[in-house]
Parts: C-alpha cells; structure tokens; sequence
C-alpha cells in the first residue's frame, strides 16, 4: 500500500486530498514541525535525502516532488480521472496550470510570505519586483476564471488541487483582495468533501 509522509502545515496536504477522491487506499505517517523554529523535523530525513514533504513511498519508489507525486498518484487510478485526455487543449490547460502553481506562481506568493518575517521599507528593488509579478500572475488567474470554472476548463482536475495551496497562501497574505473571481473559486473548491477530510488532517 503506498505510504504518505505528512508534514503538518505542509504542502502533502494536496496529496492527501488527490488520494481522497480518487478514493486509493493509502497509510498516513505524519511528522511535526518544531513547535518554536516550525522547521521539519529529523524523521523525514531518514525517509528522503531532502528532508522535505510530501514524500510517497510506493514498494521500491520513493518520491519527494509534489507536482512528480501527484502525476505519480494518477497514474495508478484506472479510472483515468482528474486528468483529461492527453493531447487535448484541456490537457494543455491543465499540464500549464499544474506547473503555474510550483512556477511562475510561487515565486511571488513565497517571497511576499518570506519578506513579511523582517522590517521592510518597501522600496527596495525586491518589492517592485514582486508587486508587480503579484499584479501579473493573480490578473491571469482572476481573467482566466472569469470565463471557465476551473483552471483545466469545464471540470475539476488535479490542477485545481496544486492550484489551491498557493491560492490559499496567497489568501492569507492579502493578495487576494478585490479577486471575486479568486476568491469564489477557492470557496468552491474548498466545499469539496476530500479537501475537507484532507485538511482536517493539520
């Protein structure tokens, strides 16, 4: 059966809610971040090298890359769901948005995340640069839902799931004002059953 090394406040969570509707039996280890550095602790680096989570084990692989886990975890649903067809503009859509969310849309999200922890002025030449990435990257994503439902197209896929971690950083952050587009989206996918039962998992 696979196993999932969860991390708490962690990024697994989206494998947790992948594994949940596809409905793939699977064991749970769950690891606590240092409650005063919120470091990972020791125990993941006994499992992969990085020390980092998600982290799948599977027989004899072992995986540590989300978006690598999740196209892991895919593949092994017969029923071929959450991915649309390869070689369609639905797959184009969904394999872009996918890597959006580890890419292009995490440097901003991540960033504004980091330079909160210290005293700023704001005029440094990094703050320029990423409030104008952030008015970039979160016009693109309200645009686009502003004419499909989800980021694939018509139907929920696993891009919508590596989508609503950074969404949902980004919303705690405060880059999501004004987004009614955004912010509808997140309260949606949020409603879905999985996700509840994945993060209520910490």
């Amino acid at each position: 059966m696979l196993t999932v090394h969860h991390l708490n406040k962690s990024r697994s969570k989206r494998v947790l809610w992948l594994l949940e509707e596809l409905e793939i039996p699977y064991q749970r280890v769950d690891h606590q971040r240092d409650a005063q550095t919120n470091l990972a602790p020791a125990s993941l680096k006994e499992v992969h090298p990085l020390s980092k989570a998600p982290i799948i084990v599977d027989g004899d692989i072992t995986l540590c890359e989300s978006s690598t886990i999740m196209e892991y975890i895919l593949d092994q649903d017969v029923e071929k769901r959450l991915r649309p067809e390869k070689g369609t503009k639905e797959y184009y859509q969904y394999l872009e948005w996918s890597h959006f969310a580890e890419g292009s849309l995490a440097l901003p999200v991540m960033f504004t995340l980091f330079m909160g922890m210290e005293t700023r002025s704001g005029d440094q030449n990094m703050d320029g640069y990423i409030a104008k990435e952030v008015a970039l990257d979160f016009g693109y994503i309200e645009s686009t839902l502003a004419e499909r439902d989800y980021f694939a197209g018509a139907e929920f896929t696993s891009a919508d799931i590596m989508m609503q971690i950074m969404l949902g950083i980004a919303g705690s952050l405060g880059l999501l004002k004004g987004r009614g587009k955004t912010l509808a989206y997140l309260a949606k996918v949020q409603e879905r059953p999985a996700y509840k039962k994945a993060a209520s998992l910490g």
